[in-house]
């Protein structure tokens, strides 16, 4: 036996970072079998090669890993019912690491129950995608201000003619709908632009680059006054459809959306509708209600709509800021320290 924090691996990471975490943080045992892990497609792919089954014992070995552990890297299988599973069967574990920044949606998939979700410390990656998709707002906010549909068109038509005035992010006013590690770099981002930013958030915060805070309750409000609104939330009960009908019928008429949150807090049909008579000039869409997005969505052949199939939160870097992040919070749960990241159990965020 050793007396290190026995951490099991359960989602696909490679042996490079394994010795990151080993190094970083040596009073942890490590423990892994990458044959019973599946391989990755991309960086970031955090359930690896679909196509990848384990046999009978190849599953009970599995098991029987993530069952000796006291601290889990990732949700075996990225599974909520696989997680279910080896809480009810590991006493021993105290602490869970989900590898997506909203990893509270999979924790809440396990259907814990209330002394389970005492015992065990749960966390997430939030933050570790601020950058890339603080980007991919930037992209959107952009396009919407420079007309990018109407410039396709012309190009397409051969047009060099009929010029117009173009919008301004530095003149513009920006909604950033949740204050999070992406909301907030978001906000920087917006504002070194010049664009004045409207925070929205459940309570006042100081937020760099946000000129004023206003409630949710005041959301429909706030939207009247924006040129854009980005949505930066977390998928929970309190934030569905928090972009709502009522909300887009109070828009500045040709705002810009982006969500790179959950496709759960817009009412996706109503987005369509706001699309379609003008209300909404354009939508850069990471996310949306129900993923892959269904064939027929009328979303794929809007000349103002901008899809990315979840994929803006994606780098190169993801695997190692979360690798480095885990070999902190370890650190932290070993001495004492409130971890970072820690997910609420009664809201999941």
């Amino acid at each position: 036996m050793t007396d290190r924090l026995r951490v099991v691996v359960a989602t696909p990471l490679s042996e490079e970072l394994c010795a990151l975490i080993e190094a970083r943080e040596p009073r942890i045992q490590l423990v892994r079998d990458q044959e019973l892990l599946p391989p990755q497609l991309h960086a970031g792919d955090h359930k690896g090669d679909p196509a990848f089954v384990r046999s009978a014992e190849q599953q009970a070995r599995f098991d029987a890993l993530v069952d000796s552990a006291e601290a889990l890297y990732g949700l075996p299988d990225e599974s909520g019912r696989a997680l279910h599973r080896t809480v009810e069967a590991n006493p021993a574990l105290r602490w869970v690491h989900a590898t997506p920044a909203g990893g509270g949606a999979q924790v809440r998939s396990a259907r814990l129950s209330d002394e389970q979700l005492a015992r065990i410390a749960f966390t997430t990656s939030a933050g570790v995608h601020a950058e890339p998709l603080s980007e991919f707002v930037l992209l959107g906010v952009l396009a919407g201000a420079k007309q990018l549909p109407l410039l396709r068109e012309r190009q397409a038509r051969h047009e060099w003619n009929n010029r117009w005035t173009m919008g301004q992010v530095a003149e513009q006013t920006i909604l950033v709908v949740g204050l999070g590690g992406i909301g907030r770099r978001a906000a920087l981002v917006l504002s070194a632009l010049g664009a004045r930013v409207i925070g929205v958030h459940r309570r006042q915060v100081d937020v760099a680059g946000v000129a004023e805070i206003v409630p949710v309750e005041e959301l429909a409000d706030a939207a009247s006054r924006a040129d854009a609104i980005v949505l930066a939330l977390p998928g929970t009960e309190q934030t569905h459809h928090m972009l709502s009908r009522e909300v887009l019928a109070n828009v500045k008429r040709g705002v810009t959306i982006v969500n790179v949150g959950r496709g759960s807090t817009v009412d996706e049909q109503a987005l369509i509708e706001a699309l379609r008579d003008g209300r909404v000039g354009f939508a850069a869409l990471d996310v949306v209600e129900k993923e892959p997005l269904d064939p027929d969505s009328p979303l794929w052949e809007m000349p103002n709509v901008l899809l990315s199939p979840h994929s803006a939160a994606l780098s190169t870097n993801e695997d190692r800021r979360i690798a480095e992040l885990f070999a902190d919070n370890a650190t932290r749960l070993l001495d004492g320290l409130p971890l970072i990241n820690r997910v609420n159990t009664r809201e999941f965020y």
